[in-house]
């Protein structure tokens, strides 16, 4: 394959993961503020939030790091090896990772859509864990599949 004809969804990868630094970088100190001006009683909420949603945040990188190491072992024609396996591994544990993050916040989202009477707090915390589960099935699915065509690979290698 031609180097440089991943070049789109290596941009893509970067682009994906600009808004999400916007978000931790301004919403996340709102929202964790937001929490402890619904609680005032209970003021940990505050780190609560920083906790949950920064710490989902570094397995999210992890993953859009490994998806461009993905991408430039398709540039290098290494495609079908066990460093794409490997990749595809991590994000697959990533975006479980992130989905378990989520569920474990979950409550947090629910005191929050509680007290501020907005629902749609719930199931944006309900999206986030769907969208990171799909992630981890289709790389789970992906992961397999490489899998089986490296190994019929190396066997039709062996024959020849």
């Amino acid at each position: 394959m031609e180097r440089g004809t991943t070049i789109f969804l290596k941009a893509a990868v970067i682009l994906f993961g600009i808004p999400v630094l916007a978000l931790c970088i301004f919403a996340v100190p709102e929202v964790a503020n937001f929490a402890a001006e619904l609680y005032p009683e209970h003021t940990y909420l505050k780190y609560l939030v920083f906790l949950d949603l920064y710490a989902s945040a570094i397995p999210f990188y992890i993953a859009l790091y490994q998806a461009f190491k993905l991408l430039t072992y398709i540039d290098k024609n290494k495609a079908f090896s066990e460093l794409s396996v490997r990749a595809l591994k991590n994000i697959k544990n990533c975006a479980v990772a992130v989905s378990g993050l989520h569920v474990v916040g979950l409550p947090l989202y629910y005191l929050i859509a509680e007290k501020d009477d907005a629902p749609g707090i719930i199931l944006i915390g309900m999206v986030i864990i769907f969208a990171a589960m799909v992630i981890a099935v289709f790389a789970a699915v992906l992961q397999r599949l490489l899998k089986q065509a490296i190994d019929i690979k190396s066997e039709n290698d062996l024959t020849v």
